[in-house]
Formats: C-alpha cells, structure tokens, sequence
C-alpha cells in the first residue's frame, strides 16, 4: 500500500539501460541516488517524472499510483504531480525570472500567478530579481529560479538532477544550505541525483548506492559511509583502506572480532555474520587510522598497532595526507590524514617508518572480494 506522502519506487529492465532499482522517500525526506556515470542515476528520474518508460516496475507517490506495468497504468507526465530541477537549469531564455515561474503555473487562476511566483521568488532568495532575465542572472541565481518554477507546480515529489554541478564550490556550498532550509518549509520526498558524495552526506536523510542500474545498498547516509555491505560498495564509496584478511577468533561476551592481516591480528568490534576461518574484506576510514607520537607515547597506542614506511605526505592546507606502505600485497596503501601542524612537529617525511593505531571500533567487516589471491581491490569507477 502507497503511503499517502511518501514516493515508492521498483524499476526493472535489461536494455537499453540496465534496471533493477528499489527504493521509498517519505515526505520530507532526501534521498540521494549516487553511483558512478552511467549507474542509471537519471534514467530513475525521468522513470518517475515519466519521460522515460521501464521496461517493468511501478512508481507510486502520495497514494496515487503512476506506473504499474503488471496493470498497464502509465499516467503521462503532465499528470504526474513532480517538480524536476535539471543540472543546466533549462530556463526560457526570453522570459524574466517572474515569467520563468509563473510559466510553470497552469493549474493556478491566471490572476493568482504572479502573487505566487513572487513569494516563490522570495522564498529562494530572490526577491528584487523578478524582472531580470537569465542571461542577467549568475549561475547560482539561474540554480534558484530553476528551484521555484519546480516548486511553482505544487509537486507531490521534488526530483533534482546534479542540481549544483554547474555552480561554483562556493556557490553550490550556499544552495545546498539553502536546500537544507527549505526541506523543513515543502515537506515533500526529494529525490537527489548527486556525484559527489560528501553533498549526499551532508544533505541526505539516506542514500541509495547504484551501479549499472541495480540498488547495491540503502540506509542512512552515514551508515552506509562507515558500514558499506560489500567490497564494491566500499570501492564506489572511494574507500581507499580496503584489504583482505581471515576471521581467526570471535569473542561475543567481549564485543570483539579478531583479525589475521599480514603478520598482526587485529581486533574489531564483534561481527557475528562471520565465523572463524571465514575470509573477509575489511575497511578503515583514514581518520580511524591515528599516528604514534614520536615524543610521548601514549597507552592506547596498544590499540591495533601496525608499522608502515612513508610513501607520500601531501600537505593540503590544514591537513596532511598521509599513505604507509605496510607491505599489503601489490602495495595498497594505508591512507590517513592528520593535522598538518602535528605532521610538522613529528618532522615526518616520505622514507620515515612510523607506527599508527587502527581504531577498533572503525574496522568494519565484510564479505570478501571475488579477487585472487593477493591482488590488490581495484580503483573505483570515475564519477561524473
């Protein structure tokens, strides 16, 4: 059963897009599909806002049913209660902002229109700018319009389409802040079509991984970030610290999993999905991953310690990028970052063999890589 303000969706096909997608959006919540270019990303917008027809599936929202294959029920675009932001906007270039919404405006009394498009205007932060037209508008600008004429339609379901690629970072740092705020004020599913992933873990309620069309993970953001369910999940997620080892000892009234990676055994929070003997995959983020001080030793250095030699230390402003060889097979690196002052002080230099600690609480476990023996996980696919 339809939730009465929720957007339910399954989409399945073989070509010429491949399809098997599945995911729900309540009403006032953001999901953002993400996955690398070509997972199907936009094919699964325009199924819903029903310019593009699946070969199998249903899309319902608000507890209105627009596509039912099985039924033969396809409403037409126009029928379906959706707001659509494109990546490039898509404004007419001939009309002013104000004509730009109202044009959007078809169910509302001709006389009501403009009153209406203004306070859109307003509420995306351009009032003053109703009379311009966009090639009189920045990019950002051009990016808000955009937003109001979706929402000028009164949809049932905001869909947003890389909504801010187009944009400058510290533009596209503004509208998604405004984005933020306005959640609150619509009330509505919003759908976030997104290749940047630190845009869906700042925005989204949940994500929804895809690669070639399917649903590989779904959840909240941040759960899916720290507990991705496969090797390939982590790799699409950028996960550089992704390795292979063996579960040697479960201790269950301890809380801890133990770990046989190259030469240590490294303890973990307790994984019960795994028995001793089983192979894994394993990842952790770089900011669990914590440098011995030189200087000061400390007791919870005991922790996980692992020894490595420098490779590369790139400092990046107020950070350090750090990658130690630790003799993993084919050279996969452990990566880490650290506060560039604490690089400094430490005098650390490519060639220096240093000591860190690996959280236990941040080593995450999972199904192991269908990979051979001793070959290092592969880059993730590039992200458009």
């Amino acid at each position: 059963m339809s939730s009465q303000t929720g957007l339910e969706v399954s989409l399945r096909q073989a070509a010429p897009i491949p399809l098997a997608a599945r995911f729900d959006c309540e009403g006032g919540e953001l999901v953002a599909l993400v996955g690398p270019s070509g997972s199907g990303k936009t094919t699964i917008l325009r199924c819903i806002a029903g310019l593009n027809h699946p070969g199998e599936g249903a899309v319902s929202c608000a507890g209105e049913v627009w596509l039912d294959t099985a039924t033969r029920i396809s409403l037409a675009p126009q029928r379906r209660s959706v707001g659509i932001v494109f990546q490039h906007y898509a404004l007419f270039p001939h009309l002013s902002a104000l004509e730009n919404v109202e044009a959007a405006m078809a169910h509302v009394a001709a006389s009501e229109r403009a009153g209406r498009a203004r306070d859109l205007l307003q509420l995306v932060h351009l009032s003053g700018l109703e009379e311009r037209r966009p090639r009189q508008l920045s990019g950002g600008q051009q990016q808000r319009v955009a937003l109001a004429r979706a929402l000028a339609r009164d949809p049932a379901v905001l869909l947003l389409d890389e909504p801010f690629s187009a944009v400058d970072r510290v533009t596209r740092r503004r509208l998604q802040r405004e984005l933020a705020q306005l959640r609150s004020r619509i009330r509505v599913p919003i759908v976030l079509v997104t290749h940047d992933l630190d845009e869906a873990r700042v925005l989204a309620d949940r994500m929804v991984i895809l690669s070639r069309g399917e649903t590989l993970q779904e959840g909240p953001a941040a759960q899916v970030m720290a507990r991705p369910a496969t090797a390939q999940v982590a790799r699409l997620l950028d996960q550089n610290n992704l390795f292979e080892g063996k579960v040697v000892a479960q201790h269950p009234d301890e809380g801890k999993t133990l770990l046989a990676w190259l030469d240590y055994t490294l303890e973990a929070a307790y994984a019960p999905a795994f028995d001793v003997g089983d192979p894994v995959s394993w990842m952790i983020p770089p900011e669990c991953v914590i440098l011995h001080r030189r200087d000061r030793p400390s007791a919870g250095e005991s922790e996980n310690p692992v020894s490595g030699v420098i490779r590369e230390c790139v400092p990046l402003g107020e950070t350090t990028s750090i990658a130690l060889d630790t003799g993993a097979p084919a050279g996969a690196p452990l990566a880490m970052s650290i506060v560039t002052h604490h690089a400094r002080r430490n005098r650390l230099a490519v060639g220096d063999r240093v000591k860190v600690t690996l959280l236990a609480s941040g080593i995450h476990l999972m199904p192991p890589a269908e990979l051979p023996p001793g070959r290092a996980l592969e880059k993730p696919p590039r992200w458009e």
